[in-house]
């Protein structure tokens, strides 16, 4: 019998901490004081006259821009108004229903994927291509089947489509594969009317809109500590009209930020803190995400690091500010410097997506990513499903109690028996151990009569498998007409552009 205890201390999962609450806290007065005394410049005037009227300070006012110094009240003020959670829920099915969502707060993970990428690796080849309409759907379609991908970026920008439009078909290839919560991109704050109107026809409505956003918005500030005319417009659009914001710097050390992680996530913060004060000038409630890509800069390659112990060391310990602060967050995993789905990619993938779990990030992104960002891969994206589904395992911890202690049952087998029999283990062997239908766990005899499959075999299988079984169409013809119609608008609009090809290079 288990001898009972009075403050019994339990791990219900395992943890990870990289910074203790003294760090955080002199990490964020930090980054006040950056915000307060050296100032951020802002691009856009409507944002410098908002932040002049709700108490910051404007110097340096040229032709285009101004330097805003905000004192550490405002951001306090912000904070008192800023949501500590921010849902989203993906479209409805055929029901009606909206199976997917998104309920972003303190240690709740969600995965997803990255967006945006020049190139991509064929599916079936496995060659390095430029992205097309057809890979952002197929990509979609890939994530929308996988279990543990919660959430979806276009992973690919579709260069079959007029340059200042495609941000409008990126969200008709996602539309048509996946009912999951979307994280869209928008070339302008033109594109982001747009995809917002597309989202009012998909739901059925604006006031569907007002009761659960099905999209969020990826707005990047440029680094180092400056807000461009397009990230503000799209920033005020959002709180105007309640779409969940992702304000998310992507400071790179030694190169967009100080060479230092700390002095990195100093400057991180500033940035962002910036936009959150922004937000609720503008709209008291306005929900905001905030995190970011950081890394460090390979200084014999010059390349912005996505598989580095650094990017995990950065994001984790920004998610700790964010968790601190009460402020849902952004995070990165899943992805590599690799420019093939190898080793590599699935070590660095490893990784991070572990690292995240662990610290428990909110919104974490970049599943699929390769090559420094600029490629996906539809393998990388089917072997992070299975990665994240191993951390889920080790997230569930040890539970300790009478039963997982089992006493009476080694009571009862006693010195010398075996458990293969036992009740006990019939119950509990399937819940208590994790397998997975792409790692290969049988004698050497078995495998090889089975045909030697490498781990990159069998991923490639399950690629093409999900992309050749056929599934009911996710929009009738009606709807897919009203939606391409958007798009076709858009393009009439930009019809004297020609997509430069050499833009992606």
């Amino acid at each position: 019998m288990q001898v009972r205890k009075t403050n019994y201390t339990v791990n219900a999962t395992p943890t990870l901490q990289v910074f203790t609450e003294d760090q955080i806290e002199a990490i964020y007065y930090a980054a006040l004081r950056v915000l307060s005394e050296t100032g951020v410049r802002v691009y856009e005037k409507e944002g410098w006259e908002l932040a002049y009227e709700g108490g910051a300070n404007i110097e340096g006012i040229l032709e285009d821009s101004a330097l805003v110094k905000m004192p550490s009240r405002m951001v306090d003020k912000a904070r008192a108004t800023l949501p500590q959670r921010v849902r989203v829920v993906g479209p409805p099915d055929k029901t009606g229903a909206r199976p997917y969502m998104m309920d972003l707060f303190k240690n709740q993970i969600y995965y997803g994927t990255g967006s945006d990428t020049p190139f991509t690796l064929d599916p079936y080849t496995q060659q390095r291509r430029r992205a097309l309409y057809k890979d952002v759907k197929n990509l979609a379609k890939l994530a929308q089947t996988l279990p543990n991908v919660d959430f979806f970026m276009s992973l690919g920008i579709t260069q079959d489509t007029a340059v200042g439009t495609y941000d409008r078909w990126q969200y008709l290839a996602m539309l048509e594969a996946t009912n999951k919560p979307i994280n869209i991109t928008a070339v302008d704050i033109e594109g982001l009317k747009d995809q917002l109107e597309m989202a009012y026809i998909r739901l059925g409505g604006k006031a569907e809109w007002k009761k659960a956003p099905c999209f969020s918005l990826y707005n990047e500030p440029v680094s180092p500590l400056s807000h461009s005319e397009e990230v503000i417009q799209k920033l005020l659009f959002c709180a105007d009209n309640d779409i969940p914001i992702v304000y998310t710097p992507c400071p790179l050390a030694g190169a967009t930020s100080p060479a230092t992680l700390a002095g990195t996530a100093v400057q991180a913060l500033t940035e962002s803190l910036f936009g959150i004060v922004l937000s609720q000038l503008r709209k008291p409630g306005a929900e905001v995400i905030i995190g970011g890509l950081m890394s460090a800069m390979d200084m014999q390659t010059a390349v912005y690091c996505y598989g580095s112990p650094e990017m995990a060391l950065l994001s984790a310990g920004y998610t700790e500010i964010t968790k601190w602060l009460r402020v849902p967050e952004y995070e990165t995993a899943g992805c590599s410097d690799s420019k093939c789905f190898d080793e590599q990619a699935c070590l660095e993938a490893t990784m991070n997506i572990t690292t995240a779990a662990l610290v428990g990030g909110n919104m974490i992104h970049d599943i699929g990513y390769i090559e420094q960002g600029l490629c996906s891969s539809p393998h990388m994206l089917v072997a992070s499903d299975d990665i994240i589904s191993r951390t889920k395992r080790i997230l569930r911890g040890i539970p300790v109690t009478d039963d997982t202690q089992a006493l009476d049952v080694l009571d009862e087998i006693g010195p010398g028996g075996h458990f293969l029999a036992h009740d006990h283990t019939f119950k509990r062997f399937k819940t208590e151990n994790w397998r997975s239908p792409l790692v290969d766990r049988q004698v050497y005899a078995d495998w090889e009569t089975a045909g030697s499959k490498s781990y990159q075999q069998r991923v490639h299988e399950r690629v093409i498998e999900i992309l050749e079984t056929e599934t009911e169409p996710l929009l009738d013809e009606k709807m897919y007409a009203e939606l391409r119609r958007i798009c076709e608008l858009a393009d009439a609009r930009h019809k004297d552009e020609e997509l430069d090809v050499n833009m992606f290079a």
